[in-house]
């Protein structure tokens, strides 16, 4: 049997998690399985059991790349200073999230059962890359809002992380949804991930501020 250089051990984890991502496209989370993972990979199904021991952890390891993708835009957010005011923050955020529509889709759907049916070892790597993301949403914050204090930054930040668990099922609705919603004699607003965050910072941003003045 020929060996396999450390150079292709080291790269299969990223092939696997790549896979998934691509099936992730036309597929649901429940449609996948390890199985057909492995079809899209130069591994086999055992072969996958080397780096992830259940479909969740591969799903947990994407998260973790849209975490720290994320993490980067903040960084950069916060490096070039030049998100002024309410409006120009909200604009900036709600951009940094219009190409995170992975991190919210898989987030929204299935994010518990995969917590849930990680190793812990596999779930604080990705909890590291989402502590990230607080702790430069409230150096965002300080910045360009130094009025704030403490308190009220935290309560912007447990506002909004809570909020981004929500906003892609109203973003994207299925088609049975729309339907059940016009059968109900609702009116379906089509808005976008973008359009949805840009106003939700905003007025949070002003919810925050009259509680700040009120004090």
């Amino acid at each position: 049997m020929a060996k396999v250089s450390k150079e292709i051990v080291r790269q299969r984890p990223a092939e696997i998690v790549e896979a998934c991502r691509k099936l992730y496209e036309t597929m649901s989370f429940h449609e996948i399985t390890l199985k057909e993972i492995s079809k899209e990979t130069s591994l086999s199904r055992p072969s996958i059991y080397n780096y992830f021991q259940t479909k969740e952890e591969i799903f947990l390891a994407i998260l973790e790349e849209e975490y720290g993708l994320w993490g980067d835009d903040l960084e950069k957010i916060l490096r070039d200073g030049q998100a002024e005011g309410a409006e120009g923050f909200a604009e900036a955020i709600a951009c940094s999230l219009k190409s995170r529509e992975t991190l919210l889709r898989i987030q929204s759907m299935n994010l518990y059962d995969i917590e849930e049916n990680s190793r812990i070892e596999k779930l604080t790597a990705f909890k590291v890359q989402y502590g990230r993301t607080i702790a430069l949403m409230d150096g965002c914050l300080s910045m360009y809002f130094p009025h704030l204090s403490g308190t009220e930054r935290s309560d912007f930040i447990y506002e909004f992380y809570p909020f981004m668990y929500g906003v892609y099922p109203y973003a994207h609705p299925t088609e049975k949804q729309l339907d059940a919603m016009r059968n109900a004699g609702m009116v379906p607003r089509k808005l976008t991930v973008y359009e949805i965050t840009r106003k939700f910072i905003s007025d949070l941003l002003g919810r925050t501020a009259s509680r700040s003045d009120d004090r």
